[in-house]
């Protein structure tokens, strides 16, 4: 009897193991359904992109923001898609480009996402967001783009685009993905890292409708994106504005400094183009039509342009020479006009006079006596030794080489020393003398400088002997708080006693010959000039004025070239007075002409009167 029971017991066991093998079999291999519900519920892994850093003018008007677009991803291997036409009709796209699209996304990889359409906005994704659920493996991925508050600072600011191979082949951080953005070129290049952030990652389940079905295990394995760093620029946006109206329809720059501290007010070159131009799905098309339009509004000229200096340079043969001793503020040189054309009547000079008059024949003098020093046993030695010795002093006032300014392309612009007349004049050493050079003295001859250069000389006459290194961003902002960013000064000669005799001189040359820049109760100190165009006999010269005010207590110093406009005291002077009493006052009071009037419509055009000087 407990025999058969413990058989029966048995086959129980035997019964029910029986039973749940055949079940698994079932479930397992006869029956597909919880399969196909497990491949149904995909986990995309998401890059959550982080806002890219704001950018701000001096005075908290916002310059640069993002704004929300859409990149539709694709994993090559889910795709499933009933209707190819269907799929290209609902994104303005011909079936030749979906296949170019799915070979770039397949040789990329089969299992990872990538970009398939880029930058779709937020009005166009509003269409189609309710058809993505009928193609498989496809799934929209937020991100922004840059948008521009006004249309100004193109070639300041810069532009985003996409990252290049070549850019990611170099990348030796790991930081950056294929399809990532990134500043290409002016701010948003040079600070890049600070504005970029960082990337967060969050895994979603996604069903094969392309529905969210929520976060992978509640989120236990996202990291949240970090916000870029905040950007406060040392521009003035309306100051900006307003230079940059003065400068429609025509070639040239504006650069304006605050003296005390090296913030660049305003940078403004013309022809310029609207940032918001290369952003967005046209950014492509766009890009071409502007980088092939001849009057090359990609070019920086406040700091790519290269001029030779003018007239404007004899402030610094004359602080050079004070620094070397070879002349006194108040001593008076009798000069004859018999070395260079001029239009100075001969007679006795001192360095106020001079620079009021800018007399050629009085720096011709100067510069002798700075390079020839003194004319000991050998006129040809002595000159070589005076030419390396002024060449480093030039070079103290930041020429010959880049400012640092914080964007990238900074011209170096050209200072000619002993090596480079040695490789003019190869024959034999000794070859060359003062006589071949004297050009140099009122800024001819090799010399080349940048507008930036020039209105960093103004900046540093302001501050009597030392200059900030011109800057474009201040400090950065971060969770409300401000960190600034600390320059050093740069002292360009041996002592401050004799500037006032150089700005003596720059206020009366302002009243002698650019009488179309002044201004009632706001004192200028400035220098006309004329940069060569070197076509001669098709085109005017350039309109070159520097200049800083209130002369007794600068608050802005400013650099104005106007190309092909002729003399120095028309109009840049008035371009320049135009855009300090804009900054001083906040408004330009009418006088007995108009001088808005005047620059606007190119009225110096007609009549040039005035003598280069």
């Amino acid at each position: 009897m407990f025999e058969n029971r413990r058989y029966i017991i048995q086959a129980i066991f035997i019964g029910v193991g029986l039973v749940f093998l055949v079940k698994l079999f079932a479930l397992q291999v006869a029956d597909d359904t919880y399969h196909i519900k497990a491949e149904r519920n995909i986990i995309h892994r998401i890059i959550e992109y982080p806002f890219r850093g704001l950018m701000y003018d001096r005075n908290d008007e916002l310059i640069v923001y993002n704004e929300p677009i859409y990149d539709l991803m694709v994993v090559p291997r889910d795709v499933y898609i009933a209707d190819t036409a269907d799929f290209c009709n609902l994104f303005k796209i011909t079936e030749e480009d979906f296949l170019a699209r799915m070979q770039k996304a397949r040789k990329y990889s089969s299992v990872k996402p990538s970009a398939f359409l880029q930058k779709i906005s937020h009005e166009e994704f509003a269409l189609i967001q309710d058809h993505l659920y009928k193609f498989n493996g496809f799934y929209a991925n937020p991100r922004t783009i840059r948008k521009y508050s006004q249309p100004l600072l193109a070639n300041e600011i810069g532009y985003t685009g996409e990252i290049s191979p070549k850019e990611l082949e170099r990348d030796t951080t790991g930081y950056y993905k294929s399809g990532d953005y990134v500043g290409v070129t002016g701010l948003e290049k040079y600070y890049e890292e600070q504005l970029r952030g960082v990337r967060g990652v969050s895994r979603k389940v996604v069903n094969v409708n392309g529905i969210e079905k929520g976060s992978f295990k509640n989120g236990e394995y996202d990291t949240a994106a970090v916000p870029g760093k905040n950007l406060i620029t040392t521009i003035d946006l309306k100051l900006q504005a307003y230079a940059e109206k003065l400068l429609a329809g025509k070639r040239g720059s504006v650069v304006a400094i605050e003296p005390s501290t090296g913030e660049v007010l305003v940078m403004a070159s013309a022809p310029s183009y609207d940032p918001n131009l290369l952003t967005g799905r046209e950014f492509g098309k766009n890009f071409k039509k502007i980088e092939s339009d001849t009057t090359s509004p990609l070019f920086n000229r406040a700091i790519q342009a290269q001029y030779p200096p003018g007239s404007i340079f004899k402030t610094v043969q004359a602080l050079i020479a004070l620094d070397e001793g070879v002349i006194s503020a108040d001593e008076a040189i009798m000069v004859y006009n018999i070395h260079m054309g001029d239009h100075a009547p001969s007679g006795k000079y001192d360095v106020t006079r001079g620079i009021e008059n800018s007399s050629n024949n009085y720096f011709y003098e100067v510069m002798r006596r700075t390079v020839n020093q003194g004319l000991s046993s050998s006129i040809f030695t002595d000159t070589h030794l005076g030419m390396e010795k002024w060449a480093r002093a030039v070079e103290g006032f930041g020429f010959g080489s880049p400012l640092g300014i914080d964007i990238k392309g900074e011209a170096p612009g050209l200072v000619p020393d002993t090596e480079f007349y040695h490789k003019m004049y190869p024959k034999e050493k000794g070859s060359w003398a003062y006589s071949t050079i004297y050009s140099l003295s009122i800024g001819q001859g090799e010399l080349l400088v940048t507008p930036l250069q020039v209105a960093n000389l103004a900046a540093t006459i302001a501050n009597r002997g030392y200059y900030i290194k011109p800057h474009l961003v201040s400090g950065f902002k971060e969770n409300g708080v401000v960190t600034p960013i600390e320059y050093e000064k740069h002292y360009t000669g041996k002592g401050d006693e004799y500037y006032p005799a150089i700005i003596e001189g720059m206020k009366l040359a302002v009243e002698k010959t650019a009488k179309r820049a002044v201004i009632k109760d706001i004192p200028i100190a400035g220098k006309t000039g004329t940069a060569e165009n070197g076509v001669k006999n098709e085109s005017l010269d350039h309109s070159v004025f520097m200049a800083f005010a209130p002369a007794d207590d600068p608050k802005i110093a400013i650099a104005v070239y106007t190309e092909n406009a002729g003399w120095g005291g028309g109009a840049s002077a008035s371009i320049a007075s135009l855009i300090i009493e804009k900054y001083i006052r906040g408004e330009i009071k009418k006088t007995w002409w108009n001088r808005e009037e005047y620059v606007l419509k190119k009225l110096y055009l007609k009549g040039l009167e005035g003598v280069e000087n």
